[in-house]
């Protein structure tokens, strides 16, 4: 096969690499923002049914108090029948005290005509003409009490027929100030419960609904899961050719990278080695794998027993591949969980106040253990060719090359160096 051959089929292959990481990327972004609309849909249903249940309890409330006032009607047309019942027995006392008045004159004119005929009797009738005295006093006393008894009956008659009137009604038929209330209420609860009925359906209706939408993006969402999947497979497939293109001996344009790479990996492992066989740090400190967040930082920053040994020998290595070409974003050391402990001194910046800053200008001490960063961590062949989106933080992507080559100590495998670079 001809150079010439072998670079077209590399360019191409690469070509399909860039598309397949770009459909992924896309892909992975609607996946994740259907997942995000399908989380929000289920709460906003959970929020319509909590809008049920205190609509239900509104709904209840307006028939309590629907049959409170039904109650009160029912307590008032009593008291309206007590109240004219005791009309009935004012009119009746009335009556009693107008018959003992009649009495009272009958007394007082009895008693004059006996005191008359105690006069004339002379000496002989004076002991009948003082009883007859004491009995026009006493009918005189209790025709005024009478006269004051019906006089009192006669305002309370007025009185208690105007308050049951008020109550009542009149007797044509007219509602009273009171009736016009006590109806004005019960149509006011009336409205509430059917307002209340009409929203509960309402939200009922909405809360299905939401739901089946909620069902719906799920669906969708699992289906660009699927998508997604298959042009991983696609993606990896054009990286496979990208490699397979590499490994026939022949340049193409990513052998600089490839063979700058792996002669780097080769450096760090030795470096690694001889740090363990002089005794700058030991073979159980260089894989410690407790990643102890730093308080404070977003994103998580982490230490580990080993991240001040990186800070001191690998930028030596790490910044020299930045100049390979214009085309180098990064070239950092990762263990084989995707932690970075040392990268790039221009994505080394100390953490401020804004997290969407320090993603992309803080990126050391960081775990990336996404699809790339884990594959590249735990590579053992030769170099890995991966083609990704890169996170910069802010919502903002670059489609990138990365190139991995596994770090050794001895047999034990440590991480890999990982070199990106755009297309």
């Amino acid at each position: 096969m001809s150079s010439d051959v072998v670079s077209r089929l590399a360019s191409q292959a690469s070509g399909l690499g860039r598309q397949a990481a770009q459909l992924n990327g896309l892909i992975e972004d609607l996946a994740r923002e259907g997942d995000a609309q399908s989380n929000g849909m289920r709460e906003l249903a959970d929020q319509i049914d909590q809008v049920v249940g205190a609509t239900r309890d509104i709904d209840y409330a307006a028939e309590a108090g629907r049959a409170r006032v039904d109650e009160a009607r029912s307590a008032v047309n009593r008291v309206g029948e007590g109240v004219g019942g005791v009309v009935n027995t004012l009119r009746q006392v009335a009556g009693a005290a107008d018959e003992i008045t009649r009495i009272a004159l009958q007394t007082r004119l009895v008693a004059f005509n006996a005191s008359v005929e105690a006069k004339r009797a002379g000496d002989a009738g004076r002991g009948f003409g003082v009883v007859a005295d004491a009995v026009k006093d006493l009918a005189a006393k209790v025709e005024q009490s009478s006269k004051l008894i019906m006089s009192t009956i006669a305002q309370l008659d007025t009185r208690v027929g105007q308050l049951a009137q008020e109550i009542t009604g009149g007797e044509d038929g007219s509602r009273s100030e009171f009736q016009r209330a006590l109806q004005a209420t019960e149509s006011c609860v009336g409205d509430i419960a059917h307002a209340s009925r009409q929203n509960l359906a309402i939200c009922v209706q909405t809360s299905v609904r939401m739901r089946e939408m909620a069902g719906q993006v799920m669906a969708t969402a699992g289906t660009l899961t699927g998508a997604r999947q298959d042009t991983l497979e696609f993606l990896a497939v054009a990286e496979s050719l990208v490699e397979l293109t590499a490994d026939t001996g022949l340049a193409t344009p990513d052998t600089p990278f490839i063979e700058a790479v792996i002669a780097t990996a080769a450096r760090i492992s030795a470096l690694f080695s001889q740090a363990v066989q002089e005794g700058q740090i030991s073979l159980e400190d260089l894989f410690d794998e407790r990643y102890v967040p730093i308080a404070g930082t977003q994103p998580q920053q982490c230490m580990t027993r080993y991240v001040g040994f990186t800070d001191r020998v690998l930028p030596a290595i790490q910044e020299p591949l930045l100049a390979l070409s214009d085309k180098v974003v990064f070239c950092a050391a990762v263990d084989r969980n995707g932690f970075l402990p040392t990268h790039n001194r221009k994505f080394s910046k100390p953490q401020g106040k804004d997290p969407i800053w320090n993603a992309a200008n803080c990126r050391n001490r960081r775990v990336f253990n996404d699809r790339t960063g884990l594959a590249a961590g735990r590579n053992q062949r030769r170099f890995l060719l991966q083609t990704y989106r890169r996170d910069m933080g802010g919502n903002h992507f670059v489609l990138m090359k990365d190139l991995s080559a596994p770090i050794l100590i001895g047999e034990r495998h440590w991480g890999a160096v990982r070199l990106a670079y755009q297309f």
